[in-house]
């Protein structure tokens, strides 16, 4: 029965940003594509959406953490670690993906929206407690 609910509690908790970090290395893979003529727009909406995708992760990583019963500062922090090395190391991978580049800036986009959700799971950690 111990194994059982240990099984349960990886696929409940571990799987899905496991599986979130798959889908961004598979996006991350993709040929670079645009959505609008100008590159400003182009910037935003992508430079947006890596914060949001890795404000996800981050998410993810804080419930995975928070259900083996660490101390608040190791759910909060390990899963930040975690978040930022993933994004480091998924620029790395796209220095080898024809049309993509890897740079150190899109590092740091990825941990301002890392950072946006940490705080707001701080600010709101009693609510949030009630869904995961």
């Amino acid at each position: 029965m111990r194994y059982r609910n240990i099984f349960f509690r990886i696929l409940r908790y571990w799987i899905p940003p496991l599986l979130w970090m798959m889908f961004i290395f598979f996006l991350s893979s993709q040929h670079r594509v645009g959505f609008t003529k100008t590159y400003l727009y182009d910037f935003i909406i992508f430079k947006s959406l890596h914060m949001i995708e890795y404000a996800i992760l981050y998410f993810l990583f804080f419930r995975a953490f928070h259900s083996i019963k660490l101390s608040l500062v190791y759910q909060l922090v390990y899963p930040v670690v975690v978040s930022i090395f993933f994004a480091a190391s998924d620029e790395i991978h796209q220095l080898f993906v024809t049309s993509r580049e890897g740079t150190i800036r899109d590092v740091l986009i990825d941990t301002v929206g890392i950072i946006i959700m940490y705080i707001l799971i701080r600010k709101n950690l009693k609510f949030l407690k009630r869904f995961i």
